[in-house]
Parts: C-alpha cells; structure tokens; sequence
C-alpha cells in the first residue's frame, strides 16, 4: 500500500488531526464522567470528517482513478 499513496493529502492529513484532536477530547471528558464534554469531543471528531470532504472537493485530496475503455480486438 506504500506505493498507492492512500491519503497522503492535505484533505486526508487535515481530517485525521481534527478528527484525532476530537477523539482525544472525548476521551479525557469520558475519563472526568463530563458527558457534554463527551459529546463536545465527538462533533470534533464529525467535524474532522466534514472538513475533510470538503478539502477534497476543493481539490486537495486525492484525484479519481481515471478508467480506461477497453476496446475489443477484432479477430
């Protein structure tokens, strides 16, 4: 998969931090029985996902696979 470069994109990159930054907000609010906290954390982590699509359709992840049409060979 090293040689594919899946989801090294800035779309990709900025998702996963956001949606890093979010999982570990919830979990220390979890640890500290915060349940608004809690559910804070998880819209960051939703967020992270959002931003990510966006950033793609903005052009900054990663392009389509551009699919080739196979033409039949005559015999």
């Amino acid at each position: 998969m090293a040689g594919t470069s899946h989801g090294h994109t800035p779309a990709a990159w900025t998702g996963v931090i956001i949606a890093f930054i979010g999982f570990c907000v919830s979990g220390a609010f979890m640890v500290m029985a915060n349940p608004v906290g809690f559910w804070a954390g998880l819209v960051v982590v939703l967020l992270g996902g959002v931003v990510g699509m966006i950033m793609r359709a903005a052009g900054l992840g990663q392009p389509k696979a551009v699919r080739h049409q196979v033409v039949p060979q005559e015999s």
